[in-house]
């Protein structure tokens, strides 16, 4: 399976690894999920760097912190028909490509990508991510190969 470019929006099954996960220790995600990758950047040594924001069904404590997918999106990406989030306040920075990607179920070819977010949901989503950033909320997990 060939591991496509990273691009903005791009919604990829990934092994996710919470904050909480990784302050306790933990080096590996407990489950695969859908994850919205909300940058790329090529790094001086020539590695290429993603942003993986989650994807949960769990409604946020605070929903000043998560941008809600549109059940129509939901369907185009052919994710499942429960309400779900975009979480905004933590993020995993990986390497690309990466161990913790994961093949979409059912893909035919076998692909990590479901499908690419709408441009005014991910300019929406990484405009609220920018404000959060410059508010300090935001908490980044630092993942290795």
């Amino acid at each position: 399976m060939d591991v496509p470019t990273p691009r903005p929006g791009q919604v990829i099954r990934y092994e996710y690894l919470w904050k909480r996960e990784a302050d306790r220790g933990a080096e590996d995600g407990r489950k695969e999920r859908p994850c919205a990758l909300l940058l790329s950047q090529q790094m001086r040594d020539g590695r290429t760097e993603v942003f993986v924001l989650p994807i949960t069904h769990s409604p946020p404590i605070e929903p000043a912190l998560a941008i809600e997918i549109p059940q129509a999106v939901k369907r185009r990406l052919k994710l499942d028909d429960e309400r779900s989030w975009i979480i905004l306040s933590e993020l995993n920075r990986t390497p690309w490509p990466n161990q913790d990607t994961r093949v979409v179920p059912g893909s035919k070819p076998e692909t990590i990508v479901y499908g690419q977010l709408p441009e005014a949901l991910y300019n929406k989503v990484r405009d609220r991510w920018l404000e959060l950033v410059d508010q300090r909320l935001v908490k980044v997990v630092t993942r290795t190969e």
